[in-house]
């Protein structure tokens, strides 16, 4: 059985998703709005096509949040906060791509596992990412904390397969 979340994210962009897309985007140079909406939809083929209204709003938020700042050109670029974010993304990034890939070589049950902690890291994920704005530093650190507790309980999480421990690494 396929849940709800996953028949969603099948034919379509996930929540929050476009937040990152930006960062990520804006990590190399910096980019119009209208560069940014053509950019997705060239390297999705078309299939993604972010409007207009909700690139500027989303891109209105990155700068309240200060991660990204207006040149006098009107690009957009990161700022030393948006970097340190977009660099935080990468290396939770990067353990969970170790840890999927893993899932995935185990057949099935890996499979499920790992639809079900994408699950999971996207609810989380748009919780804090609607809350973000209004969290206060000690709030965020909590937050912070959490999450990396929780990638260290998976890190030291065994899965078992044909009676044998596999130890996710």
């Amino acid at each position: 059985m396929i849940s709800e979340w996953f028949q969603r994210v099948g034919s379509s962009i996930p929540r929050g998703f476009s937040r990152y897309f930006i960062l990520e985007l804006l990590k190399k140079k910096a980019h119009t709005g209208k560069e940014i909406i053509d950019y997705a939809v060239e390297q999705s083929n078309g299939i993604w096509k972010p409007s207009p209204g909700l690139i500027y709003p989303l891109l209105g938020r990155l700068l309240d949040e200060e991660l990204i700042e207006e040149t006098k050109d009107g690009k957009y670029q990161l700022t030393k906060k948006g970097i340190e974010t977009a660099e935080d993304v990468d290396k939770v990034n990067e353990i969970v791509r170790k840890q999927l890939d893993v899932l995935f070589r185990l057949g099935n049950v890996g499979r499920f596992v790992a639809t079900d902690l994408l699950e999971k890291m996207s609810i989380i994920g748009s919780i804090l990412s609607s809350n973000f704005a209004n969290m206060t530093n000690e709030e965020t650190e909590k937050y912070r904390k959490f999450l990396e507790s929780e990638l260290k309980k998976i890190d030291e999480k065994k899965i078992i397969k044909k009676g044998k421990e596999i130890k996710i690494e």
